[in-house]
């Protein structure tokens, strides 16, 4: 190899999301397109912190219709280069090992941070590496612009739309059944409304709509029962709630012994697959409405891991292969400490440093927009206990009460 050569690094990290393997052929057909060589690191940073050399060399032969495939070519890992400074080295000096002088990250916020103290690093050895950030998460939390999706976003969306569809089938055949789906979104509720909204779910619970800090689990099983009682009323004893996974995080510590041990992500994060949040709310929603002489057969079912390996969609595909030639286009004109966007026609660079919150130095976290058209006409198609409800007698004799102790026990809902 000629040391004049550029290389590209391409490193995956965190989770899967619909269209990865679409920014990986792009960026290897624009960056061989312009002379550069491309490597592809197997695991993310995992094996690079170890001072291992785990990779492939892309070219057009094992790269040229990947794009229309699910997962990622390269594997991923959650591995954090960024807990020590050990690792934080080896990560710059196996990459310089390699010849590597630019690197390309696939990933949400974490990825994000990784790769800006990836770059930094490297600035002090006198070896610095060029990067730029491909935005990639199916939860949408990433603080590009409104209405501008992570990419894999809607490809997760549209399973788990078709997904929710069959549920609401099964839901109104069998008769007196409701699901709980519970869907990912570590704290935004993009996914949940998204795929709620589509299919028409009953009622889809999301963070945003709590802007105090905590609530207790009644809190939260008192607005599903709400919704439940709100359907029976109409003669339809079944349906379709989806709670993203995010409102785990709102849920008041004291809560937590109730959710079973929790155990943190690389990156300090509740690992929720190991609580069984939906197996909680089923039990504790079936007691209250036998409580209420109401028969119902409720059903949990977790949404998430089943759409993050897909195969894209058009439109994801459409969006990955621009996104993968914007990045390379950025580093071809030296730029470097960027997150590349596609906004409208153009492509757009948002450096690390303004997307970074001062206080805790990690990326900002972009969250539903609860003031939004998007999500008033979401909440006007929901079927969930209003203020107005508290005042109808018909519903406080469901509940077994006097108007004004029905009242009085759930204003709290509305404050």
């Amino acid at each position: 190899m000629l040391m004049s050569q550029k290389t590209i690094a391409v490193i995956c990290g965190g989770g899967p999301a619909p269209g990865i393997n679409s920014v990986i052929r792009s960026v290897t057909s624009e960056a061989a397109r312009n002379g550069w060589k491309v490597l592809g690191i197997y695991e993310g940073f995992s094996h690079l912190a170890r001072g291992e050399k785990k990779y492939v060399e892309l070219v057009y032969d094992n790269t040229s219709r990947i794009h229309l495939t699910g997962g990622c070519l390269l594997q991923m890992s959650r591995f954090n280069p960024t807990k020590n400074d050990a690792d934080l080295q080896r990560v710059v000096e196996t990459l310089a090992e390699l010849n590597v002088t630019h690197m390309l990250t696939i990933g949400g916020d974490d990825t994000a941070f990784s790769a800006s103290a990836v770059a930094a690093y490297s600035q002090k050895t006198g070896n610095p590496i060029n990067v730029v950030h491909v935005p990639k998460t199916i939860d949408n939390d990433l603080p590009l612009p409104e209405n501008v999706p992570t990419f894999g976003f809607e490809t997760a969306r549209a399973f788990g739309t078709t997904e929710i569809e069959n549920l609401l089938e099964d839901a109104r055949t069998t008769n007196n059944r409701w699901y709980l789906a519970i869907a990912m979104g570590r704290t935004a509720g993009h996914l949940a409304l998204g795929i709620g909204r589509s299919a028409g779910a009953a009622i889809t619970i999301i963070p945003e709509e709590f802007p105090q800090y905590k609530i207790t689990l009644q809190h939260l099983i008192d607005i599903l029962v709400g919704a439940m009682i709100k359907r029976y009323m109409i003669g339809r004893n079944y349906g379709v709630a989806v709670i993203a996974e995010g409102v785990l995080e709102k849920i008041a510590p004291e809560d937590f012994a109730k959710l079973g041990k929790v155990s943190l992500d690389e990156h300090g994060h509740i690992r929720y697959a190991e609580l069984d949040f939906g197996e909680i709310l089923k039990e504790a929603i079936s007691n209250e409405m036998k409580q209420l002489s109401i028969k119902l057969t409720i059903v949990d079912k977790e949404i998430g891991y089943e759409l993050r390996c897909a195969a894209p969609i058009a439109y994801d595909i459409d969006y990955t292969t621009m996104l993968g030639y914007s990045a390379v286009q950025f580093l071809l004109k030296g730029g470097t400490g960027a997150m590349i966007s596609v906004q409208g026609s153009r492509a757009i660079p948002m450096y690390f440093e303004e997307l970074k919150n001062p206080t805790t130095g990690k990326t900002f976290v972009r969250k539903v927009n609860i003031d939004s058209v998007s999500y008033k006409i979401a909440r006007s198609f929901m079927q969930r206990l209003e203020k107005k409800d508290l005042d109808n007698p018909q519903i406080a004799k469901i509940y077994a009460m006097t108007p004004e102790k029905f009242k009085k026990r759930y204003i709290y809902l509305f404050e």
